[in-house]
Order: structure tokens, then sequence, then C-alpha cells
């Protein structure tokens, strides 16, 4: 399916990705199931309608009562549908488990959310982006994150999603690109100032030319210490910016900050 004119892809329709395109397939059945459904029913309407009108001098049948291929078609088509609905929403929601990886080598990427911003952390190559998501295209995405306000949610709708990140907790998203793109991502739980601009790009790359574009994007950056993540917090602007460099543990430090004393309120009140 093709994006209407003049407009850019946006959505699962315009899968960029298999977790998208997986989307995509079992929105398609259900769209087919119900249709065995709704179809006739709009179909049967007007029939219906002009054939019982006042004065059409249809047959009356007051003693009529049981029909067999009524009932059958009235009990048996719904229930066949829910049946396979729910056998095709279980065979899914297997499938496309967010925690599940694609590929043997994933690429490890580290989100915090804040009130503004989507902070990506890069572990293995010690930088981090923000309101940017670089990855390599044609290999799988692990993405790790949490809050550092209040609870958010994350989707990239071409390539998938949507996973909520919350304080104190570490929760996944698998994902993929294809092909060499630019894809918007955004927060869709709504999370107070700010939550009408609360995006990011995710810019997929040729799997050669990663490592030279994460350099390019991060040459010069200052590292990301306390001061410097204490400045982004308070920057109260969007945009890009990249940091080279990240003090140690920087991920895990976010967490803790929230689930430590949630874990001592659990202790507390064993």
């Amino acid at each position: 399916m093709s994006a209407p004119a003049g407009a850019e892809p946006s959505g699962f329709l315009w899968a960029a990705g298999p977790v998208a395109e997986m989307q995509r397939a079992h929105f398609f059945q259900i769209v087919g199931w119900m249709a065995v459904v709704v179809v006739p029913l709009f179909l049967a309407l007007p029939v219906i309608l002009w054939r019982y009108r006042a004065g059409a001098g249809d047959t009356y049948r007051p003693e009529w009562q049981f029909n067999r291929l009524a009932e059958w078609a009235i009990w048996g088509i719904p229930i066949l549908v829910v049946a396979v609905l729910g056998v095709t929403l279980w065979r899914y929601t297997h499938a496309l488990d967010p925690y599940a990886p694609l590929g043997p080598d994933p690429l490890e990427v580290q989100l915090v959310l804040t009130q503004d911003d989507f902070v990506f952390l890069y572990p293995g190559q010690d930088v981090a982006l923000v309101d940017r998501l670089l990855i390599p295209a044609g290999r799988g995405l692990r993405l790790r994150m949490t809050s550092d306000s209040v609870m958010q949610s994350v989707i990239i709708p071409r390539l998938g999603g949507q996973v909520y990140a919350m304080a104190g907790m570490v929760t996944e998203l698998n994902l993929q690109a294809d092909a060499p793109g630019l894809y918007q991502g955004r927060n869709t739980q709504y999370s107070g100032r700010g939550f009408p601009g609360h995006v990011f790009t995710a810019e997929a790359v040729a799997p050669d030319s990663f490592d030279a574009r994460l350099a390019e994007l991060t040459e010069g950056a200052p590292a990301l210490d306390p001061g410097a993540y204490d400045r982004l917090l308070s920057f109260g602007d969007h945009g890009p910016r990249a940091y080279a460099g990240l003090a140690p543990d920087f991920f895990e430090r976010v967490v803790e900050k929230y689930a430590g004393p949630l874990h001592a309120m659990e202790k507390a009140s064993e």
C-alpha cells in the first residue's frame, strides 16, 4: 500500500519493518472476518426494509416459529467468527511479543524518557542522542526503556510498537527497519507539559555506514555526565542533541533513583 498523494507515509499500514508488517496482516485479517458479518448485514438491511414496507402485500405468517437454516446462520456464523478471531489474536499476541529479539545480534539501545525529551543511550558505543534514534537497517533493535518522569508510551508506527515506560522499571521493545529511511516516533501517553511536541526521529542507515554516521552526529559533543543531564532536564526545548561519553551505569542510576525508594517501601510493609 502506498501513501496518499502529497503526504508522508505514516502508520503501520505503510509498514517498514517485520513487526509492523505482522500488525498490518493481523489488522486485515480482523477486517476480513468482521466483513463476513458486517457486509451481509448492510446488504440485507435495505432489502428487508423494501420487502416488508407498509403496503408491500407480502405473506403474513402469524404461526411462523422456527427455521433451521436461519437459526444455523444467526448463531453459527457469529460463533465461527468469534472463534477464528480468538485463535488469531492468541497467535499474533505471542508472535508479536515485544520482548522477543529480532535476529541473533540485535543492537542494544537504552532509552530514558524525560518530561520533554527522548534520551537514547548507546552503551556499546559510549554515546547518546537526544530526540534522534540511529539504527542500522536490516538489523534488530533491542530498545530497553525507563522513565525519569511520569508513565509514558513509545511507538514508531511504521516499525511497530507501543510499549509503556515507567519510572523505576525497565521495559523492552524489539523492532527492525527493513530499509534506510526516516521514521517518526512519539510518546502516545498524555504526560502533561510538552506532550504535543514529545516526538523523535528514528533514522535507519545502511549497516556499513552506521558507525560513521553515529560518529558524525556525536563528533565534538560533550559527555553526558550528571551536570550535563541536569542541564538537559532544564533546557525546556525540543531538538536533536548529542553526547560523546556516558557516565558509568547511567541508565541503571536513573532506574534506581525510583526503584530504590519503591523497594524500601515494599520491605517496610513486609
